[in-house]
């Protein structure tokens, strides 16, 4: 789900973001309802109405999906486990987590959570179209949006229940191995092994429904089946990584022989001496024992080459923030958290304004894979 995604609104406190990606199939859902589903179904409308179911039908679907996700939040949150916030992306939604759930109890719940929304949202619509239907009469393209997001949430509830991790049904079904082995490593592996086969069941599809002559079809179930195979993969390695560093402080991953840059330094001698020498994207600026700043290699981008020679380390700095810069009783869960939203695989290590260490994304994972070798996945 890798992509830059837009915050749309907040919402019981829990910040809604849409990924670039969802836009694709915005447009792709609005268009075939509005030149495909509504026109088999409902003959003899104009044009315009149905681009205007279709767009109706869009919104109910992107209402559904947040409405899914939102439930999986709030007893998340109920249970004590902090979520990030809620993004619409390609293949649907995510609700963000940053823990792994306490006990097979909690996570049982937060994985049923979004399914029972789904049918609960399924029943609402379908008796909404029945009751007022017959009540008021309501106008036949109402009446057809209000049936199809009925069956878009019950085929949404239904889909996800399917016992493949990271899926909602694999969440229940890690949460039944779990409460029955009482090992949420193996619950894991066994729910994760279930889901990279589903996904390989969809590819298998998509190949022989283009094979038969469905070639868009054929294309969008390999995809899906590729992301739920990729997904099951690395929500595993994911749970290793939580288990294998949970607990354990930066202090235990960080470099205390860091490379710092005095802040007098020219530019020009900046580059020859530290970035081509080192190949680091980020360097603590220092003077004596007091850290001044950092400078990343991005902002040199800024900043004609010609005037390298007569500008300063110290003129191009910027301050260290909590971006870019932890405490050394971090948990290194949380710094690995952080590298990733940043993007950045390197982090300053400081107390107070004097730089004790810096710690690297690939160091942490070379002791997670000598982890893994020594511990094995089970």
């Amino acid at each position: 789900m890798a992509g830059r995604s837009i915050t749309l609104f907040e919402l019981l406190g829990f910040k809604i973001r849409v990924d670039i990606s969802w836009l694709f199939l915005a447009v792709l859902v609005t268009w075939s309802l509005a030149q495909g589903a509504f026109p088999l179904w409902y003959e003899g409308l104009s044009a315009a109405t149905y681009w205007a179911m279709g767009v109706a039908g869009m919104l109910g679907l992107v209402f559904s999906l947040i409405f899914h996700e939102l439930s999986h939040s709030v007893v998340a949150r109920r249970y004590g486990l902090p979520i990030k916030g809620i993004t619409l992306f390609i293949f649907g939604g995510v609700a963000e987590m940053t823990e792994e759930p306490k006990s097979a109890k909690v996570e049982f719940w937060m994985a049923i959570a979004g399914p029972l929304a789904s049918f609960a949202l399924a029943a609402a619509f379908y008796l909404t179209a029945g009751l007022l239907g017959a009540a008021l009469g309501l106008p036949v393209p109402v009446n057809a949006v209000l049936d199809y997001l009925a069956f878009i949430n019950l085929l949404l509830g239904a889909f996800n229940m399917i016992p493949a991790f990271p899926m909602d049904g694999g969440r229940v079904l890690r949460a039944a191995l779990w409460h029955w082995r009482g090992d949420l490593r193996q619950a894991t592996r066994i729910a994760s092994n279930a889901g990279k086969g589903f996904g390989l069941l969809l590819m298998a599809l998509g190949v022989l429904s283009v094979v038969t002559g469905n070639f868009i079809g054929g294309m969008w179930w390999f995809l899906i089946g590729l992301f739920v195979r990729g997904a099951a993969e690395s929500s595993y390695q994911q749970m290793l990584s939580r288990s294998l560093f949970a607990g354990e402080p930066v202090r235990r991953f960080m470099t205390h022989d860091t490379v710092a840059v005095p802040p007098d330094l020219p530019l020009d001698r900046f580059v020859e001496d530290y970035v081509y020498e080192h190949h680091h994207d980020l360097f603590p600026v220092v003077s004596g024992q007091r850290l001044l700043g950092c400078i990343a290699v991005r902002q040199l981008k800024a900043e004609p080459r010609e005037k390298w020679p007569y500008l300063t380390v110290g003129k191009l700095m910027q301050p260290c923030t909590g971006e870019n810069t932890v405490d050394p009783g971090m948990d290194a869960i949380e710094a690995m958290a952080l590298m990733n939203r940043t993007g950045s695989s390197r982090l300053l290590v400081a107390v107070g304004d004097r730089l004790v260490g810096i710690v690297v994304l690939k160091d942490m994972l070379e002791l997670f894979s000598l982890k893994m070798d020594l511990e094995g996945p089970g």
